[in-house]
């Protein structure tokens, strides 16, 4: 194993005037070594679409998650959809990621646009296998991984997108590429990258997308790792241990709560300077502590930090909120969300009596629940948590 890891994005819209997306992805790892990703394609749009789309993401991601070959996952996807009545086809397209050990990525494709690969910032053409499976015409490529490559997988929506408007024959895949090369080299994590290409559809469709339209990325990147301590330890006589585990980790280190960074800038033998510049009204400002990376108020910037990420796993409405802004909450987001792959939290179990008055939204209670909902965001974006506690 090298110390490259995938960070996985998508994003779709649906067709106009529908509540489901045709489109559906899905990501299945089986373990360190195998993560299998499909984007498929239901015909038409609708409830259909979404079922027959549904099913072949589920099926084929569960079949070569479990090593089947993939000639049996296409006859049993051929065996397995209900025909249209209306087209006499059961039909679904589809594309599977396979990466290999972080070091190789199979890529399988029917029918869907051919996935982009752009490396060094340029459109890179690799080698493409045809295959007959089932009457199916299938290309299989086998791509050995280098850092910051990006994979941009799509449904048919992405090049459909302006047909009779911005363009005479849609948006080519071609200009998709030129487009996607402009934003590759600026550091964009992988979701955002989706939705960058997904809005762009949406607005090439004058927001009334004529076909479901999904985009999904795979950007390969070195592992980065990030600690963050919040909240004291339940018994005092732990102080220095926590703090001993902490600033011994590698990677940068965020401390949130103002009993926690007293606690941290009097083990670093530090002064706490405090800053009265409020960012933003509902966010306490930040903090600097010499040896700390980003110092932030507790429990009201951690929950901010949330909301970020529930958005961020959906339709990533906040993005401009949390990659632009200077407050605390923004800052953790960035670290979280764009810098780190590996993330320790270093959590204590201390009750604070400020939080004990009746007519304060926060108990102890709360701040678990933050810390337990925040790590299965992050595990959803396909960071390694470990969690801890003191």
């Amino acid at each position: 194993m090298n110390d490259l890891c995938a960070d996985i994005g998508y994003k779709s819209i649906n067709h106009y005037g529908e509540q489901l997306c045709g489109d559906h992805v899905d990501v299945v790892e089986k373990d360190e070594s195998s993560t299998v990703i499909v984007l498929a394609d239901g015909l038409g749009s609708g409830v259909k679409a979404s079922i027959l789309s549904t099913l072949t993401s589920k099926i084929i991601s569960t079949m070569m998650a479990a090593g089947l070959p993939l000639e049996e996952c296409v006859s049993t996807i051929a065996a397995t959809l209900p025909v249209c009545s209306v087209r006499g086809v059961a039909y679904s397209t589809f594309t599977i990621i396979h990466l290999k050990n972080n070091e190789t990525a199979e890529i399988i494709q029917y029918d869907n646009p051919h996935v982009i690969l752009i490396r060094d910032g340029k459109n890179y053409d690799y080698p493409m296998t045809e295959l007959v499976i089932d009457n199916k015409k299938i290309f299989r490529s086998v791509i050995a991984l280098k850092e910051n490559d990006i994979f941009i997988g799509m449904s048919d929506g992405c090049p459909h997108a302006g047909i009779g408007l911005a363009y005479n024959f849609g948006w080519k895949r071609k200009d998709i590429i030129d487009f996607m090369e402009t934003i590759s080299d600026v550091g964009y994590t992988a979701k955002t990258l989706s939705t960058i290409l997904i809005d762009e559809c949406n607005r090439l469709y004058g927001n009334m997308p004529g076909d479901d339209a999904t985009a999904c990325v795979v950007r390969i990147r070195k592992r980065i790792p990030m600690n963050l301590l919040f909240g004291p330890p339940a018994n005092k006589d732990d102080c220095d241990r926590m703090m001993s585990l902490f600033f011994s980790k590698e990677g940068k280190h965020i401390v949130c709560g103002g009993t926690t960074s007293g606690i941290a800038a009097k083990y670093l033998n530090k002064p706490l300077k405090p800053s009265l510049r409020f960012e933003r009204s509902d966010i306490p400002p930040i903090a600097e502590i010499e040896g700390v990376d980003l110092v932030t108020e507790g429990v009201i910037t951690v929950n901010k930090v949330l909301t970020y990420a529930k958005d961020y796993l959906e339709q990533n409405e906040y993005y401009e909120d949390w990659s632009l802004k200077r407050d605390g909450a923004a800052l953790i987001s960035r670290l979280l969300f764009e810098e780190a792959t590996d993330i320790n939290f270093f959590v204590g179990r201390a009750i604070n009596p400020a939080h004990q008055n009746p007519e304060l939204p926060i108990n102890f209670s709360i701040k678990m629940n933050l810390v337990k909902e925040l790590s299965e965001c992050l595990k959803k974006m396909g960071k390694s948590i470990k969690v801890s506690y003191f």
